[in-house]
């Protein structure tokens, strides 16, 4: 068949990339070297042969007879031998015809093969034998070097210098020789320990791999510039092959890399040079500083690299060809990997490859592993908490989104949990278009030539680039981007949010979403409001949501009515009746925990809409809590006796209730669930004069604070440590989670009963003798008859 393949033209090989043109040579370069080896390998094994044929030497057929004649003799002892009497006269004639002949005795005899089956045709042994080459001792070759020709009148003369080429034979023989001792030398057996000695061993092993891995460290640590190179040298160790230890040795590579990273890295972010950077010729030290920067970025990679694989590995529970590690040891590596990976994540926000350790932390949040799942937990919070520009925050609400969605729903709730730690506190909020557009920084070339003179415009394009390198210096974020980066965060926790309010309304995820919507409601859009309250009083009426849940509800709806939704013509009067009805579910019990969300609510619902309350609903809250007060723990006391105070203070005439004589017609109900229609102002506070016999020192003294009808000066006005904090921050500050009493309770100290010296009571010596003589009379016990005691005084 006709080759069809051309040589390619000129203008083809331009087109040709540089990275096609490397490879071919990378190929050729290969193929050369593959065909030297393989050469190199055929020559060997002919030199071999030769050695072998050599040290070969022919025996006479005499020897070869009595070999052969004594080998039959060893193999057939137990058979018997004819006699040559006993054979015939051609059968002997036979025998002595076939001794003459060398093939006969040189064969195998055992073997049932035929005579002639690895003979050729007209070959025969002694020909063999002066076919083998002989070993001569010759001289080295010699290669010609060519120099310089001379030029003279009969014409050029070429010039030549012999080379002697170096014995290559010699070296391999003496290789070869090497490499057999050294195997002589593997097959001995190895020297039995006992597991004292064993376990010495593993310390000493362990301590040299410790300074090993030490001097590594503080070599790089000292000096980055010149000894990054040796990162390469310790990321190596993390694929100890010791058996013995290996599992401790990696576990401590990765977390010495890991310092090493977070110590050495630079704070920003380094970008692969193009290729008229590398063209161009630079400086010393920016060449130095560039190779500094791509070394520390490529073992960064790798690392990383090596970090996903671990953790990749345990999770298929799938074991390496070495079998060095056992799968447990393997579980210990991931987590070790975990956490390096964590670290990294918090520690170097700005660096590279910042979004894959991202992709590899958030999937691991889900992880069944308790340790695990809660360790990226942790790290994402710290991340959410120290991200002050907003690009960290957004790349992993992103991946936490896909996962939600990925998943259908099915995620722990911790996971979406973490978004109540965004640092996100105002959003941009649709304007018009006139507070949309970009306000204009700088003049325009037309305004300038219009206004300016040209002196005027030269001043003021100086001005103008001076301002800019000023900006450019500072590397400051402007606000403006930042809430941007902010607003587009917000827009993907929502757009979560609202899918499973849409999709899993059932989801254990539900609680979470409740809660974020609870922080995050002020800032949702106008757009949304009405969509919103159906929904959450949707969710409040199905009954299938826990009394936290629907506080939960509740304390949302608030929070979009107090921001934006003061325009709202929206009337909340269902919430209010809910969050009444269900204030005595609370209790002293687990429900406890429960009570800082509905002292958020009451702050939202009543102090901050004050104009859209009524008398009469403010005075039927005051009451149920005021009952409430007494069933809970004395932290919660405390709160709800705050948020009553804050009652008192805001709405007129509550101190209604701190009198006897009712007002108006009809009798306080206090098992009705409507607060307008309860008459709370025909009752009194008479739970207040319990709550000042307490036991908790505080709870008495808001008792009796709003007894007086908290004033806010005078004798029964509040210190001023209790009445500036808020109801929530007096619930957390009096909790009792560590099981200890706030404030402390003051140590007891028995009262010495009054001792009195004789010298000092007792003067008279007569008087203290009489004392001494009753003292030591001994006092006769008579019997008690309390019957006859009784009918004697009842006769009496």
């Amino acid at each position: 068949r006709k080759n069809t393949k051309r040589v390619p033209s000129f203008r083809k090989l331009l087109r040709t990339s540089q990275i096609k043109l490397d490879n071919k040579l990378k190929n050729k370069q290969y193929k050369q070297k593959s065909a030297a080896k393989k050469y190199r390998k055929e020559q060997k094994k002919l030199r071999e042969a030769v050695r072998d044929a050599i040290s070969r030497k022919p025996f006479p057929l005499e020897e070869c007879k009595k070999k052969q004649v004594a080998r039959k003799w060893e193999e057939k002892e137990e058979e018997v031998a004819l006699p040559l009497d006993m054979l015939d006269e051609d059968d002997l004639k036979l025998m002595e015809d076939l001794a003459q002949k060398a093939s006969f005795l040189t064969r195998d005899l055992s073997s049932n093969e035929p005579v002639h089956i690895k003979k050729r045709k007209h070959e025969s042994v002694i020909e063999k034998y002066e076919k083998v080459p002989r070993r001569l001792q010759t001289e080295p070759e010699k290669e010609l070097i060519h120099l310089l020709p001379i030029k003279d009148k009969s014409g050029i003369i070429p010039q030549a210098v012999e080379k002697p080429v170096l014995n290559v034979t010699h070296d391999e023989e003496e290789d070869t020789e090497d490499m057999e001792e050294a195997e002589d030398f593997n097959e001995e057996p190895l020297p039995v320990l006992t597991p004292e000695e064993m376990a010495a061993q593993r310390r000493q092993k362990l301590q040299e791999r410790k300074m090993h891995i030490a001097a590594l460290a503080s070599a790089i640590l000292s000096e980055p510039d010149t000894n990054i190179k040796k990162l390469k040298e310790l990321r190596a160790m993390l694929m100890e092959q010791d058996p013995n230890v290996a599992v401790i040795v990696r576990k401590l590579v990765m977390v010495s890399l890991m310092e090493i990273f977070k110590d050495i890295a630079p704070s920003y972010k380094i970008r692969p040079l193009t290729e008229a950077e590398k063209a161009t010729k630079v400086k010393k030290e920016t060449q130095k500083l560039r190779e500094f920067e791509e070394g520390l970025v490529s073992q960064y990679k790798f690392y990383l690299e090596n970090l996903e694989q671990t953790i990749k590995d345990w999770k298929q529970r799938k074991l390496k060809k070495s079998n060095v590690i056992s799968l447990k040891a393997y579980k210990g590596l991931a987590e070790v990997a975990v956490k390096c990976l964590c670290e990294l994540l918090v520690a170097l926000p700005h660096f590279n490859f910042h979004n894959n350790i991202i992709v590899l932390i958030v999937p691991l949040m889900n992880d069944p592993s308790k340790m695990i799942s809660e360790l990226c937990v942790e790290a994402v919070k710290k991340l959410f908490k120290q991200d002050k520009l907003g690009y960290a925050s957004l790349g992993v609400v992103k991946v936490i989104s896909g996962l939600v969605r990925s998943r259908n729903y099915d995620v722990r709730p911790e996971v979406l949990k973490v978004f109540l730690h965004l640092r996100i506190k105002e959003v941009e909020l649709q304007k018009d278009s006139e507070d949309i557009a970009p306000k204009k920084k700088f003049m325009t070339y037309k305004e300038k030539r219009k206004n300016l003179s040209r002196m005027q415009r030269k001043w003021k394009k100086a001005e103008e680039k001076l301002e800019r390198e000023l900006l450019e210096a500072e590397a400051s974020e402007s606000k403006q981007k930042k809430l941007k980066l902010h607003t587009e965060t917000l827009n993907i926790v929502f757009v979560t949010y609202f899918r499973i309010l849409k999709k899993a309304q059932k989801s254990p995820l539900l609680p979470a979403v409740l809660e974020g919507l609870a922080k995050f409601a002020h800032l949702i859009n106008v757009e949304f409001f009405d969509d919103l309250l159906i929904v959450l009083h949707s969710l409040i009426a199905s009954g299938d949501l826990s009394y936290r849940e629907s506080l939960h509800c509740v304390l949302s709806a608030f929070h979009i009515l107090s921001g934006q939704g003061d325009v709202l013509n929206i009337d909340p009067m269902k919430f209010y009746t809910h969050l009444y009805k269900t204030l005595f579910s609370l209790h002293a019990g687990g429900t406890n925990e429960d009570i800082g969300i509905v002292l958020q609510c009451l702050d939202v619902m009543f102090a901050k809409r004050r104009k859209q309350v009524s008398q009469q609903r403010a005075l039927a809250f005051l009451k149920r809590l005021s009952i409430l007060a007494l069933h809970v723990l004395p932290n919660s006391s405390v709160g709800i006796l705050a948020t009553n105070r804050v009652f008192m203070q805001t709405f007129p005439r509550m101190d209604l209730l701190l009198d006897n004589e009712s007002q108006g017609s009809g009798v306080y109900l206090p098992e009705l669930d409507e607060p307008e229609h309860c008459n709370a102002q025909n009752t009194a506070l008479w739970e207040l004069h319990l709550l000042q016999r307490h036991y908790h020192p505080t709870v008495q003294k808001f008792a009796s604070h709003l007894i007086a009808g908290a004033p806010t000066e005078g004798s029964g006005a509040l210190p001023l440590d209790l009445s500036q904090r808020s109801a929530a921050e007096l619930f957390e500050t009096y909790c009792m989670k560590g099981m200890t009493f706030n404030p402390p309770v003051a140590s007891v100290t028995p009262r010495r009963k009054d001792t009195f010296l004789q010298m000092d009571s007792f003067v008279d010596e007569e008087l203290n003798k009489q004392l001494q003589q009753h003292i030591s009379k001994t006092v006769a016990h008579k019997h008690l008859d309390f019957a006859k005691h009784l009918k004697e005084s009842s006769l009496a």
